[in-house]
């Protein structure tokens, strides 16, 4: 098991702690260290929460592997716990050592003004309490239909119906969920920012666009590939973290190559075509042809693939073979797999066998998001010492992404209709559909109704370009004109 970031060490004591049954890396699996988690069926990466005492309460701890739960990404069950922790501490340092079995609405009233209203409280937005209600309302309904807790500290009132209501788990919803949640404004970067925050925080460039003779960083081309891809197609970090090396096509002499994105791996199940740049294509080629053939042979030097008990691929069929204890295999698809699993998928080739995953660590292992994460982090700090006022995470580079692309979108759109009559441009738009629903397709939103955001960003975007018409200086129109007309 792992602790969470920001962990301190086990003698301080005095709040709930988060964990999680992380998978072992490649090296400690030629050990063949029994995963005892995964003998009990509980999924690796499962989260996990202890006491003030370090107590591991049970009945708490099975909901995150609940069947309830098993119906969502493991990211969804480790944010959950997050949310629940932040509970319990409250409970247990704010309300007098209060158990969670013995949680009341009172209680759950104190928290909801601590949170939003107190002034030495955090004062957390709309949009994050509801995120926090929606996971202790799950958790707590859970617990009380299994007997473990006499009533929902959650107050609940009747759900409006809707086109989704037939999916919701009762007739009712949390009553106190915010009326001031909105979408948050949409961040992004223009093309020539994007490409200066990449060549000083991920490449390791002066501002003046020359090498920093101060950079140690051995893996800027792996890196700059990641984020190159990333704000070309729009991938979440997980997705594009998931990603294997036989997945990505060959790169063509120009335009775009195609990849399918199976539902294991998207977000809400969103399997879609990803379109890549050649450029971009050409760059993870070179990635995979030296540094990370480089890594898979110094590991296989050292034996550490030799003992691997994870899943093998056959990357011409694209099927999956996982051998069970008893000696029994199972057959699937690797479209099938989570990201979970895709990190341990292995192949067996003429040298013997090797990960399947595209991005690899130094050590030959699958890069983990927590690792990409940090590479965000360590980016933005190397362009804040440069005195560049430029910050980026994952999702503004998917943000990116959508505005520039539905930019340039809806320009051709428009031109395309231009020299067309009223009939014929209704006939274009039923045969060839709306830029905003090609970007969300492209996105993998359910709804355009989420892609509409974007929308605002273009029209922030033609607003400050007309903006920068408007002169410094005003003319009075009630001066005299230097032609000497009225």
């Amino acid at each position: 098991m792992s602790a969470g970031p920001g962990d301190k060490s086990p003698l301080d004591s005095g709040r709930w702690r988060l964990f999680r049954l992380a998978d072992e890396p490649v090296e400690a699996e030629t050990t063949r260290r029994s995963r005892w988690w995964e003998q009990l069926g509980i999924p690796s990466g499962t989260p996990f929460l202890l006491s003030p005492s370090f107590a591991y309460d049970r009945e708490l701890n099975d909901f995150f592997y609940s069947a309830d739960m098993l119906t969502t990404r493991m990211s969804t069950r480790v944010g959950y716990a997050g949310d629940l922790v932040m509970f319990f501490n409250f409970l247990y340092r704010g309300r007098g050592v209060v158990d969670w079995r013995d949680a009341t609405e009172t209680d759950h009233r104190a928290y909801l003004l601590w949170r939003r209203q107190d002034p030495q409280g955090p004062l957390i937005s709309g949009r994050t309490w509801d995120r926090e209600v929606s996971a202790q309302n799950r958790f707590f309904r859970w617990q009380t239909s299994r007997g473990r807790v006499a009533e929902n500290p959650i107050p609940q009132r009747n759900s409006r119906p809707g086109p989704r209501s037939k999916t919701r788990s009762a007739d009712q919803t949390a009553a106190t969920y915010s009326h001031d949640a909105r979408r948050e404004h949409v961040q992004w970067l223009p093309a020539a920012s994007y490409r200066t925050w990449r060549d000083v925080g991920v490449r390791g460039y002066t501002t003046d666009a020359l090498p920093d003779p101060s950079f140690r960083g051995r893996w800027a081309a792996r890196n700059a590939a990641f984020t190159d891809l990333m704000v070309r197609t729009g991938l979440r970090l997980t997705e594009q973290a998931s990603l294997l090396a036989a997945e990505i096509p060959s790169a063509p002499e120009g335009g775009y190559s195609r990849f399918w994105l199976g539902g294991a791996v998207a977000k809400w199940g969103s399997e879609r075509w990803i379109y890549a740049p050649a450029s971009v294509l050409h760059d993870l080629a070179e990635y995979a042809r030296v540094d990370r053939r480089d890594v898979i042979e110094a590991a296989r030097d050292r034996g550490l693939y030799e003992l691997a008990t994870g899943p093998t691929l056959d990357p011409d069929s694209g099927v999956v073979v996982t051998r069970s204890r008893g000696g029994l295999q199972s057959r699937t698809k690797v479209a099938n797999l989570p990201p979970a699993e895709r990190a341990r998928l292995m192949i067996e080739t003429e040298d013997g066998l090797e990960p399947a995953a595209l991005w690899l660590t130094e050590n030959g292992a699958a890069v983990s998001v927590s690792t990409w994460k940090d590479l965000f982090r360590q980016a933005n700090e190397r362009c804040a010492a440069r005195g560049l006022a430029l910050r980026a995470h994952a999702h503004l580079l998917r943000h990116t992404f959508a505005v520039l692309t539905l930019e340039q979108l809806q320009r051709g759109h428009i031109a395309a209709l231009a020299g067309l009559k009223p009939e014929q441009r209704t006939h274009y738009v039923r045969v060839f559909g709306d830029p905003l629903d090609w970007v969300r397709r492209a996105l993998g939103h359910r709804s355009v109704t989420t892609t509409q955001i974007y929308l605002h960003a273009l029209e922030e975007l033609e607003l400050e370009t007309r903006l920068a018409l408007i002169p410094d200086q005003w003319n009075d129109p009630r001066a005299p004109r230097s032609d000497g007309a009225a």
